[in-house]
């Protein structure tokens, strides 16, 4: 890291979490759902999506604006397939509610070998990344994924934008493997807006190719983006498009009206969450070469795609399990100094203490 961080004490952090979310009339329940996916988003390095970003877009397109509703309850709709669930989140806070998915989906997998969850009427849940880590340590092939908040993203040779962000995560239990878990997680933008703000608040360009501006320009200036394109050209908009139908199966709208709640109120503008789990045994042929057993073999595989000259190439997840080592190793998250800035715009609203920034060390391979 070349910029220089600062070592903020997780229960600190979890802290003025908790108290910015209670006091935008969140449920106890729900603000530490929202300090536990913070904090893990941080110590794994995942700037574009921290507690800032989710307090903002909570502010843009939640509790202010009528898209999230604090103390909402899920209603489990009847279903006549074992193995899935459909749920309508009432527009509850996306962080509680994609937990309570996942740990939904890892019961139905310990049952049936695999288990599904599809939510209606969601509120984003942010980085999807999080949710299939933390199923894949407990030992889960997991995926996830969502139409995002705002359609900000124009189409394969298009000129406005109609697709979300739309991201896509895949998480596989591969710590005996690797020493951690792969983590498969990407917008199918060039950049998520998250970037974006970061970008803009640190003062950087963005890469050549990843937004345009109101005239439909390309531009690398963060405050001139109007929107995003997508990654991979029409690669990247068919992932993303995929996450469009899967949230019209399950009963989202329109994409260009989500979280747009003065434009055509009767209709639907809310998001779509999907979650699916399954169990390593239940997809195991049983026929391993070499007499190797299945996790033995998922290590064979790895090492194969890594020798041949491979050594220097990373995995997924890999940069995500480095930045952990480096929080746990610093004993705390790491923040910029903007980052310090912008947590105290959160502290001043909900009248708790700014932090000093004097009062934190600063890690030492900043």
């Amino acid at each position: 890291m070349s910029d220089t961080f600062y070592i903020v004490p997780e229960a600190q952090h979890n802290a003025l979490v908790v108290a910015a979310y209670r006091h935008r009339g969140f449920s106890q329940e729900e603000a530490e759902a929202a300090a536990r996916f913070s904090a893990h988003a941080s110590r794994h390095g995942i700037r574009t999506h921290n507690a800032i970003k989710a307090l903002h877009l909570d502010h843009l397109f939640g509790s202010a604006a009528g898209g999230c509703k604090p103390c909402a309850e899920i209603e489990k709709k009847p279903s006549r397939f074992a193995a899935s669930e459909t749920w309508n989140a009432n527009r509850k806070l996306g962080q509680a509610t994609a937990y309570a998915a996942m740990d939904t989906a890892i019961e139905l997998a310990d049952k049936y070998g695999i288990g599904q969850v599809s939510v209606d009427n969601a509120f984003h849940y942010l980085w999807g990344g999080g949710y299939v880590m933390e199923a894949a340590s407990r030992g889960y092939i997991a995926y996830t994924n969502c139409t995002a908040a705002l359609a900000e993203v124009v189409p394969f040779m298009g000129k406005f934008p109609t697709l979300g962000t739309n991201p896509h995560s895949w998480g596989f239990p591969t710590t005996d493997a690797v020493g951690f878990p792969l983590v498969v997680d990407w917008a199918t933008s060039v950049v998520a807006m998250g970037r974006v703000q970061q970008f803009a608040r640190e003062g950087k360009q963005l890469p050549a190719g990843a937004a345009v501006d109101k005239d439909g320009k390309p531009t690398t200036d963060p405050t001139e983006v109007a929107a995003l394109t997508t990654f991979g050209a029409h690669k990247g908009y068919g992932l993303s498009l995929i996450n469009e139908l899967v949230g019209a199966f399950i009963g989202g709208s329109l994409p260009t009206l989500r979280s747009r709640w003065q434009k055509q109120p009767e209709e639907k503008h809310t998001p779509a969450f999907y979650f699916q789990v399954i169990h390593p045994e239940a997809i195991s042929g049983g026929d391993f070469a070499l007499g190797r057993d299945q996790a033995a073999n998922v290590q064979a595989v790895l090492a194969d795609v890594l020798g041949h000259g491979n050594e220097s190439c990373i995995l997924p997840g890999q940069i995500e399990a480095d930045a952990a080592k480096r929080s746990d190793a610093a004993g705390g998250l790491l923040f910029s100094k903007a980052e310090i800035d912008a947590f105290n715009e959160i502290a001043h609203e909900c009248g708790e203490p700014a932090w000093r920034l004097d009062a934190f060390a600063v890690a030492k391979d900043a």
